[in-house]
């Protein structure tokens, strides 16, 4: 069975988009995912089919009501397996293991958000997870859809030309990717870092680690903080596994 994506939405014409080009339109054609989409205009209620409404509390805007999305999520039929993820800047930051965590399963649904939001109490009843793809607001969770959908389309089985692609990439390991280089050796006067060039495979993999933990540290010094704390975890508890073996060894000396 193919990894389903359903996206409950009012722009259903915005998907697959750019999905449907290159590795995951390729993959989307030869059925390794599918893409549905559920307009959730079509719930609305009265003659113009409303969506949404007035903020009790007041203030500007106008807020998804929960009968509505909740009628959306019904129509999808979805697994009962297959998370709902609502896309908003007051969620969690979306991180590759949750990306892994998704692409793993059968599939996700996503539930794209417009106006002020979605009312909290259909969020909290469903059990909606809600994740966030940047601290930056965008016009509707139909962009952070695609953005999440390309995540976990480009880990499927099959989709990506070569598994080692994914295992050596930014946030794979907790740390950024080391930078890359191709022909020409040099370019406008700059030279490719020898040890690239000495085939010495050894010596290039220290290279690359070294680099990764340079880049992760300057760049996401909360990525390099983290890092670190689960180094030293491994190491306390491989230190911890040593030493009880040891203990287990001494108590099988006869006396």
């Amino acid at each position: 069975m193919s990894w389903q994506a359903t996206v409950v939405t009012l722009f259903p014409e915005m998907f697959p988009g750019p999905l449907g080009q290159s590795l995951a339109g390729r993959a989307l054609e030869n059925g390794v995912w599918s893409c549905r989409t559920e307009d959730l205009r079509e719930h609305g209620l009265g003659r113009h089919r409303a969506v949404d409404d007035t903020p009790f509390g007041g203030g500007a805007g106008m807020v998804i009501r929960p009968d509505v999305a909740d009628a959306a999520l019904a129509a999808t039929q979805a697994d009962a397996n297959i998370p709902c993820v609502y896309l908003t800047p007051r969620g969690r930051p979306l991180t590759q293991a949750d990306v892994r965590r998704y692409a793993e399963g059968p599939g996700v649904m996503l539930l794209c958000g417009r106006f002020e939001g979605v009312d909290e109490r259909f969020l909290q009843a469903r059990g909606v997870e809600q994740v966030s793809i940047g601290d930056y607001v965008l016009s509707g969770g139909e962009t952070a859809a695609l953005v999440l959908l390309d995540a976990c389309v480009r880990l499927l089985p099959g989709v990506m030309g070569s598994e080692q692609s994914g295992v050596e990439e930014s946030f794979s390991d907790g740390l950024l990717e080391y930078p890359h280089y191709t022909r020409p050796a040099v370019w406008d006067g700059h030279e490719v870092p020898e040890v690239l060039l000495s085939g010495n495979h050894a010596a290039i993999a220290q290279w690359r680690q070294a680099k990764a933990e340079e880049t992760t540290r300057e760049r996401r010094p909360d990525l390099w903080s983290a890092w670190l704390a689960r180094k030293n975890e491994n190491r306390t508890a491989a230190v911890g596994g040593a030493a009880q073996a040891d203990l287990r060894g001494l108590r099988r000396i006869p006396t």
